[in-house]
């Protein structure tokens, strides 16, 4: 399993969110991961197996999703950042989606 996973739900329809671009960057803006959500609104194989600590932002290209399906969006990309501990077994960092609003949480 990837260190950091992802998934991504569209609360405006009550389905995953299938066809979201995830990236993934340190703070010098290398790309760490990346990747396309599925059918369950997951990227199967996000990111490496581990990392070392510090800050990274996972940006997701909800701006891209919408225009997809013809809706229109406050957000043109959501992009969380976190603050990563190497000595964590594993993060999960979930969005939970509309056109105009968002929330996440610290998954497990």
């Amino acid at each position: 399993m990837s260190f950091v996973t992802t998934h991504v739900l569209d609360g405006s329809s009550g389905v995953p969110a299938a066809g979201v671009t995830v990236t993934m960057t340190d703070d010098d803006h290398a790309v760490i991961a990346q990747g396309l959500t599925n059918e369950d609104g997951r990227v199967p194989s996000f990111g490496p197996d581990t990392l070392p600590s510090g800050t990274y932002h996972v940006t997701f290209g909800t701006g891209e999703y919408f225009a997809a399906r013809q809706v229109a969006t406050f957000y043109p990309s959501v992009t969380i950042t976190v603050a990563i501990d190497e000595t964590a077994a594993h993060y999960h960092v979930p969005l939970l989606l509309s056109p105009f609003a968002y929330s996440t949480y610290r998954g497990s």
